[in-house]
């Protein structure tokens, strides 16, 4: 493309941005489901295992696919699998739009997870091996910054139809089927608005030129010095394919002598397992959970459906924010300085917000033999007040506190929520199953006490906002980069893919386990393990982690050779 071609820091920036929009898309995957889970469940029927499988499933995907992805990108390129994976996007988007149940929501969501997946591996591995030492942590954390900024646009356009469909709602003066539509119009256009972003990374992408790197190990010399020039000066250029040329000389000695190595050499494994520990810990942080969920912990909090989509969107502006701070920290003050101010900050927060859940939850008495008891015909129809639940209270007395009564229920279809809240038009619980389906009504936990106020979920936002600064700062944006410089070359594809698997497998099952752990044991439990993992993170990083800062990817793997009473300052 000669536009392109002409100048070499033109061509660099485009780079950045088109491999910033694959960020983009993954973050648009994380974020889309918050907001839509306030109509989903409405227009959908989906048990409370099936809505948290809707929301993990993406996770699901990314596990599965982040496996593969990097084999697939040392096979087919990294340039490639880019444009892969945004087909694999615009796909999903259109699958999840058209859904009508339970199963092809569920297909759609890990469609748009496999797509997230391939990004997770092959983007970062894609600036890490085109960027220079000086630009790569400004170039993996303008990545983390695009994926920041897609969770911002996914809570706008939340936020958006939410307005929208709670403006409709008003209007339809309670008629079901306009109340119906209009929660069934809001969580569709929320997907269907994000497809655009999809549509400009797949068009980007054909004009990328692939590695430089994959293009060396291939053999194509000189179509690897050819694109280094375009985003590199002719004489970064030079030291970069020195460094390659240097890098290649010592393993074909090293075969030559019989001494290539095991992968299970120190100078694989522990950069390795020091990799997979980090990125298995960025998960129990809660983050991807907190995302996807945010909207519903703040409802739980005591605050009114426009105001949590204000505040998701609030939270996840200030993570765009921060992240910028991280970009310009990044290669400034170190990997390893963020990453222990990101999770110091990350333990507060949680211990914060899991002090004020408990505050909530300790009010609520479970009154399941109650409600149980008032099944009638297989059917509930219970009032919800003082009087109720307490028959000494006056129910005419001024100033009774406003009160709410979340129920966990089956009757055969797994395990679902209803909440009611004293303050409603008709507070009044009414629970009909399918006669079709002969299971009786088994009223497993009924959670009964005072509403939160506006201003206790207001604290648990302020919280919620300094886990999204903490992690913005230091484990966001430093995660991708310990992936993408920690691997060595030999194993680098694959390492990473099999270090994301683990990533998402643990993101996945917090997700799928929030719902059920949060129903029968309170947010406060949720957020307290947590903040132990994330103790444990904070240790990793004062202790293990090495400093890698200015490095090539070559001076690092170096570090990982010396022995262990060799000082770490002569290698690194």
């Amino acid at each position: 493309m000669p536009l392109l071609a002409a100048s070499p820091a033109r061509y660099g920036r485009f780079l950045i941005f088109i491999a910033g929009l694959g960020g983009l898309l993954y973050g648009i995957d994380v974020g889309i489901i918050a907001a839509a889970l306030l109509y989903l469940g409405k227009t959908v029927n989906l048990s409370v295992a099936q809505t948290s499988l809707i929301v993990a499933a993406v996770l699901g995907g990314s596990m599965g696919s982040s496996l593969i992805a990097g084999v697939l990108a040392d096979w087919f390129g990294r340039k490639k699998m880019m444009i892969v994976s945004a087909l694999l996007f615009i796909a999903s988007v259109g699958l999840i739009v058209i859904s009508q149940g339970f199963v092809p929501l569920l297909l759609g969501r890990l469609l748009q997870g496999v797509s997230g997946g391939v990004i997770a591996v092959v983007v970062p591995l894609y600036l890490a091996e085109c960027l220079s030492a000086g630009n790569r942590g400004k170039g993996t954390a303008f990545f983390q910054f695009m994926l920041t900024f897609g969770i911002v646009i996914a809570a706008l356009a939340g936020w958006f139809y939410t307005h929208q469909a709670e403006a409709a709602i008003r209007a339809a003066s309670g008629n079901p089927a306009l109340i119906r539509a209009a929660q069934d119009h809001a969580w569709r256009s929320m997907f269907l608005s994000v497809i655009y972003p999809g549509l400009l990374f797949f068009s980007g992408a054909f004009f990328l030129g692939e590695s430089p790197r994959w293009l060396y190990r291939r053999g194509r010399i000189e179509e690897a010095r050819t694109v280094l020039r375009r985003s590199l000066s002719e004489a970064e250029a030079q030291v970069e394919m020195q460094e390659m040329h240097d890098a290649a000389s010592i393993k074909q000695a090293a075969v030559a002598s019989g001494s290539s190595g095991s992968l299970l050499q120190r100078k694989y494994v522990v950069p390795f397992l020091l990799a997979c520990i980090i990125l298995a810990c960025n998960q129990t942080t809660g983050i991807n959970s907190i995302l996807g969920f945010l909207v519903l912990i703040l409802r739980q909090a005591g605050m009114s459906a426009n105001h949590a989509t204000g505040a998701d969107v609030a939270v996840k502006l200030l993570n765009c924010a921060m992240t910028v701070v991280a970009v310009a920290l990044v290669d400034r003050k170190g990997r390893k300085f963020l990453l222990k101010l990101g999770t110091g900050g990350i333990v507060v927060a949680l211990t914060l917000a899991a002090s004020l859940f408990l505050s909530i939850e300790h009010q609520r008495v479970d009154r399941r033999q109650s409600v149980q008891a008032a099944v009638q015909n297989n059917t509930l129809h219970l009032p919800v007040n003082a009087h109720t639940f307490d028959p000494g209270t006056q129910q005419t007395a001024p100033r009774q506190p406003a009160t709410s009564l979340t129920v966990l229920y089956s009757y055969g279809n797994g395990d679902k929520v209803a909440s009611v809240v004293s303050t409603d038009p008709d507070p009044t619980l009414t629970l009909s199953p399918d006669p079709t389906q002969n299971h009786p009504l088994l009223i497993k936990h009924a959670f009964y006490g005072p509403l939160p106020s506006e201003t206790t979920g207001w604290l648990v936002a302020l919280c919620l906002g300094l886990f999204i600064a903490s992690f913005s700062v230091g484990p966001g944006v430093v995660v991708w980069l310990a992936l993408s410089e920690l691997m060595p070359t030999r194993i680098r594809s694959t390492g990473m893919g099999i270090a994301l698997l683990i990533n998402q497998g643990v993101s996945t099952l917090i997700a799928a386990a929030f719902l059920p752990v949060t129903g029968n044991f309170g947010y406060s439990a949720m957020f307290l393990a947590w903040a132990g993992c994330t103790v444990l993170y904070f240790l990793t990083a004062a202790f293990f982690l090495p400093e890698t800062k200015g490095k090539t990817l070559e001076e690092i793997e170096l570090y990982f050779t010396r022995t262990p009473k060799q000082p770490a300052s002569q290698t690194l």
